[in-house]
């Protein structure tokens, strides 16, 4: 079992509260055995003793009984604070080891994988893992160390009935175990499969509502709905009757144990080598020491499903980033220029190049852009730039430096991106612009927010900062959503900004309010600009063209407007690109 031996290294700073956890439920069922054993043996010495018309001293047992019944409690409320404790904080930290690891992959090694099936890994599949802890390893330790115990005990009695309820419990916790780990393993498999695949088709009908209901395809969205649902129910009926399987065996073994110890205890009493309560105390403690033996089996059942989630976790986590981390620091940029040095670059089974052999080069302080129709390569750049992907033959620069040779956080601190898809979570304004700068003072907020003509409209709300956006800011219009990207890139403060289509799907007093925010934001800054669209181009110092990754043009206004023409022509016409000016 790799994947368990990976799941304890990671679990080495929480050892103590395992452990912690681990003797607090030891000691209740111990506590719970002594008291059910006790009171058995109390209430036959009681009777034979009235029978008889002899006199008992009462209170020592009495105060035994009340001890474990106390023990037991506090015992149980221990157990449950501790290893609940315990589980919390392995849930949390496996969370933050999986994002870490899950970041540097993003976005090229994860384009493949389905984003309903990542957030399915990243939340169920870390659920999954708290049985590990609390149905699993609590368990079999328990179980052990307490056969040992009452197998001892039963040996010093006789080794007769030792052996007997040894047999029984080998029987019930080894060999129905192994039953149900056998039985689970591949259904444990199926059942995670089968709820990411439901979770990724819930999550595409949610996001696709709108097209499945154009295209008329709803119905059959829900009826592969049903069938993911049925084939879920199914397995989880399997599921419970192997659980209901193994329980009835565990019971049986109990049942056989019970036989066998009284079988061999009757005739130690008929001799006078036990007293007649002793046949009631071991009746009752065999009975009740198969408490440990009830959860093992669906604890190997539980094992397999923990086992696959856990697979799932690693097939990411053990998949190479792109662009490896260098091994030295990063380095330190004195001045802000960007440079690409004659960059080729093609996407994985892409069958042409994104950028071939392009050459760019903008000056600190200065506005570069980059326009060109959809496909034309223009997004590479920022890809590249930003460390996503690395160019097959030439070199990106910042300050100087291959951008290769930084660790990606410090190369994205100094860049401030706003995008088209600006991306907004399901919280409030005020949470969404600390993103940039978690320790800003709301006085700074507003400033960015005033510069990025947004604070009128935010004053205006009857929560404020504090309005809550929806998921991916659904309740803002696509104009404020970028308005509150620019004001979040302002509270950055990089000394580079990244413009990706920034005006794109504005009306056009949107566009001209988003430019003055824009115009704030670029002023001092290196700015790289790519667009399909005019707007912004007048604001630049250079502009270059591109069609299908090669450069076609760069210059002035005039250069832009007879390469879009060019770019126009061959569109229409399937002819090649010939640019005169």
């Amino acid at each position: 079992m790799t994947e368990l031996k990976r799941l304890w290294v990671l679990f080495r700073p929480y050892r103590l509260w395992m452990l912690l956890g681990t003797a607090a439920a030891t000691l209740t069922l111990l506590s719970n055995v002594m008291l059910m054993a006790a009171a058995s043996w109390f209430l036959a010495a009681m009777a034979t003793a009235g029978a008889a018309g002899v006199a008992m001293n009462y209170f020592v047992p009495a105060a035994l009984i009340r001890g474990s019944a106390l023990l037991r409690t506090g015992g149980r409320y221990a157990e449950r604070l501790i290893t609940h404790e315990a589980t919390l904080r392995l849930l949390a930290s496996l969370r933050v080891w999986f994002y870490r690891h899950l970041e540097p992959l993003a976005p090229a090694c994860l384009q493949n994988y389905h984003s309903g099936d990542l957030h399915s890994r990243i939340r169920a599949d870390i659920d999954a893992l708290d049985t590990v802890y609390v149905r699993i390893v609590v368990p079999v330790l328990v179980a052990a160390i307490s056969i040992l115990l009452f197998t001892g005990l039963l040996f010093s009695v006789d080794p007769l009935l030792a052996l007997s309820a040894l047999t029984c419990y080998l029987l019930a916790g080894v060999a129905v175990p192994w039953w149900a780990q056998a039985r689970g393993q591949a259904l444990g498999q199926r059942l995670i499969d089968e709820e990411s695949a439901l979770r990724r088709t819930v999550l595409d009908g949610v996001q696709g509502m709108a097209e499945l209901s154009v295209y008329g395809a709803s119905a059959r969205h829900a009826n592969q709905l049903d069938a993911l649902s049925r084939h879920l129910i199914n397995a989880q009926a399997r599921f419970s009757s192997d659980r209901g399987i193994t329980q009835a065996a565990v019971s049986l073994s109990a049942g056989l144990s019970l036989c066998a110890v009284l079988w061999i205890a009757i005739p130690l009493v008929r001799s006078g080598a036990l007293a007649p309560p002793q046949l009631a105390l071991l009746a009752v403690f065999t009975l009740a020491s198969f408490e440990a033996i009830i959860p093992l089996p669906q604890a190997l059942q539980l094992l397999g499903r923990s086992v696959a989630a856990a697979r799932r976790l690693f097939e990411i986590i053990d998949t190479a980033p792109a662009v490896a981390a260098p091994s030295q620091p990063s380095p330190q940029p004195q001045r802000f220029d960007l440079s690409f040095e004659h960059v080729t670059f093609r996407y994985p089974h892409a069958n042409r190049a994104a950028v071939s052999d392009l050459s760019l080069h903008i000056p600190h302080g200065s506005r570069a852009a980059v326009i060109g129709a959809t496909g034309a390569g223009k997004s590479t750049l920022f890809n590249l730039l930003l460390r996503f992907w690395a160019a097959d033959s030439g070199t990106v620069r910042l300050g100087g430096h291959d951008v290769l040779d930084f660790h990606g956080d410090d190369l994205r601190q100094y860049l401030a991106v706003v995008s088209q898809h600006t991306h907004l979570f399901d919280a409030t304004i005020r949470d969404n612009l600390l993103l940039a700068q978690p320790a800003a003072m709301p006085a700074a907020l507003e400033a960015a927010c005033r510069v990025a003509q947004i604070h009128d409209f935010i004053a205006a709300l009857p929560d404020g900062y504090d309005t809550w956006v929806g998921e991916t800011g659904v309740r803002l219009s696509g104009g404020q959503g970028r308005r509150i990207a620019v004001a979040r890139a302002l509270l950055k403060d990089a000394p580079i900004v990244l413009l990706d289509e920034p005006t794109e799907g504005l009306d056009a007093t949107t566009e001209r309010e988003l430019m003055v925010a824009l115009d704030h934001l670029m002023r001092g800054r290196t700015v790289l600009l790519i667009t399909h669209r005019p707007a912004g181009l007048d604001w630049v110092d250079q502009v270059l063209v591109l069609d299908d990754g090669r450069e076609l043009a760069r210059g002035d206004v005039a250069v832009v407007a007879a390469a879009t023409q060019a770019i126009l022509l061959r569109q229409t016409t399937d002819q090649p690109v010939q640019l005169k000016i």
